[in-house]
């Protein structure tokens, strides 16, 4: 399976949503703190409507215990300052997806923990700063999921 990893993730909804595209596809879920709101908030619940039975949701304190706990998961981070289109890398399953908070992306240590040729970018017009999270998240997600030839699915 893949897995989608938020660090630091602070828009419930956008959470939501994830929640969502992850029951869909039966990608895991995880989620590392700290959370700019609480799991159980109601803005979570109803993006994610009744898929977070559905899906594997897992919550860590910091990046270290995520890291510790899964030091097997080979990242591959998505960033404005990535230097490799999404669509260059090549997705394996067991692969991790880490997508940044939304107002200030991923911190420099972590980009630099994953490796610049692991640092992906969605392209997109000059004027524009970023894409929701939610969109990049559905975008990456489906790519890394067609390039496993769709597997685990039902």
């Amino acid at each position: 399976m893949l897995h989608v990893i938020l660090y630091q993730p602070e828009i419930p909804p956008n959470t939501g949503n994830i929640i969502r595209l992850c029951a869909n596809t039966g990608a895991r879920l995880h989620l590392v703190g700290p959370l700019g709101f609480q799991l159980d908030n109601t803005r979570v619940k109803r993006a994610g409507l009744d898929y977070a039975e559905m899906a594997r949701v897992y919550e860590y304190v910091n990046w270290e215990s995520f890291r510790a706990k899964h030091p097997e998961i080979r990242i591959w981070a998505f960033s404005t300052r990535g230097q490799k289109l999404y669509d260059q890398a090549d997705f394996q399953m067991g692969d991790g997806l880490l997508f940044g908070p939304e107002t200030r992306g991923l911190p420099d240590q972590v980009l630099a923990e994953t490796g610049s040729g692991y640092c992906l970018h969605l392209p997109m017009a000059d004027v524009s700063r970023s894409l929701n999270l939610s969109n990049t998240v559905a975008v990456g997600l489906y790519e890394a999921w067609r390039q496993t030839g769709y597997a685990d699915l039902a």
